[in-house]
């Protein structure tokens, strides 16, 4: 379930004023603490870290193993259900999909193999195996992922092409809604967050990628690849 700064292609310098994400180069400031700055894009409306205060990889990853993501502890299955109930009402029985960010403990690939489905995974420090991302799926998760990205512009390209026309994304991050302080917003104040997507964020990706969006909550999102 961890995520981490996945850079599916190099990504160039650029200014702070450049989304991550649509690469439109109109972002501001949006908000400033005692350790980051934060700009947020008009265009998909992406609050996200510059790179200047981005962790390095090794720190980044002693975050990661320090955490407690158990496939046998009955809350977590609780947590990741919220995802995987949605989303298995949507898949045919037998379908295939790769959960990508899954971290050290595949949780989401036991459970969905408890309910006749055959998952893969990739995690950059966990399971990273190139040869599942050469593969196409019927479904592919990413669950407290996306929030992790350094370059969720070409993640996101990666994704549609992981996933066959007619398939689906479910994704579970922590939206940044109305009525949100930001300033006290206890999932910015995990320094390995560098990105945080409004639902209009989705809905952008959704009309610029042929995609149809469902908002389960505040903090799911499946998505449907239509072309």
């Amino acid at each position: 379930m961890l995520g981490s700064r996945y850079e599916g292609t190099t990504m160039p310098d650029v200014d702070n004023k450049t989304c991550p994400l649509c690469q439109s180069h109109k972002a501001e400031t949006y908000f400033q603490d005692r350790k980051r700055a934060y700009y947020r894009c008009p265009i998909c409306l992406l609050v996200y870290v510059p790179r200047e205060y981005h962790l390095g990889r090794d720190e980044e990853k002693q975050r990661y193993d320090s955490h407690q993501n158990n496939p046998d502890d009955p809350a977590y299955r609780r947590f990741l259900n919220q995802l995987m109930s949605p989303l298995v009402t949507r898949l045919r029985p037998g379908q295939r999909g790769i959960d990508f960010g899954s971290g050290p403990g595949p949780a989401l690939a036991t459970m969905f193999g408890e309910n006749g489905y055959e998952m893969l995974n990739y995690d950059i420090f966990y399971a990273n195996d190139e040869d599942v991302l050469q593969q196409q799926y019927d479904f592919l998760t990413c669950t407290e992922t996306m929030e992790h990205f350094a370059s969720p512009g070409a993640e996101w390209e990666r994704f549609l092409h992981l996933v066959k026309i007619g398939g689906w994304l479910g994704i579970m991050t922590q939206m940044l809604e109305d009525g949100i302080d930001f300033g006290s917003w206890y999932y910015k104040n995990d320094e390995t967050h560098i990105c945080f997507y409004a639902r209009e964020t989705f809905q952008f990706l959704a009309e610029r990628y042929g995609l149809s969006a469902t908002f389960v909550s505040a903090s799911v999102i499946l998505l449907k690849r239509e072309a």
